[in-house]
């Protein structure tokens, strides 16, 4: 496979780091080369824009994106690339992170942003859905997606016998 970045994981700020790490965790296990960054939809909309509207020349195939409360990240980027975006709405407001899950969710019609859930968990499963996608034009990916599947049902079988016996 390719060593250029397939997936862009990009992030508002440097406190959103801890938990986009988790999405790039992911990559690494499923050896998906990825490149991270920092830009704000709000405080630096030129490296935004610049950043999404750059993403297919450098060779991204999938952008995440993950940003707290007023959380436009995503959508902005939607709105300036042709590439799938996976949005990872961050709890870093009062309102535990449902300000950020609304605006990643609510976009408009023809501007899509798959969103997952808020958090850690949301930024693992945006590694993994990464993966899916690219899965379907690499069977490399795709065949670890398929032992990936096969040993948490193996674990939770293991878990399962140790609770019952």
């Amino acid at each position: 496979m390719e060593e250029k970045p397939l997936v862009g994981i990009v992030m508002g700020s440097s406190s959103d780091i801890e938990i986009m790490e988790e999405a790039a965790r992911v990559l690494k296990e499923f050896g998906i080369p990825y490149e991270m960054t920092i830009a704000s939809a709000h405080r630096s909309p030129k490296r935004t824009s610049e950043f999404a509207k750059s993403a297919v020349e450098r060779g991204l195939e999938v952008i995440i994106a993950g940003a707290g409360s007023a959380a436009h990240l995503a959508g902005v980027i939607a709105s300036e690339t042709i590439l799938p975006i996976i949005g990872v709405p961050i709890d870093s407001s009062p309102l535990n992170g449902l300000d950020s899950l609304l605006s990643t969710v609510q976009m408009p019609a023809g501007i899509p942003v798959a969103t997952m859930a808020i958090g850690k968990a949301g930024a693992k499963n945006a590694g993994i859905f990464a993966a899916e996608i690219l899965g379907t034009k690499y069977p490399e990916i795709l065949e670890k997606l398929i032992n990936y599947r096969r040993r948490m049902a193996e674990n939770i079988e293991k878990e399962a016998k140790k609770l019952e016996t």
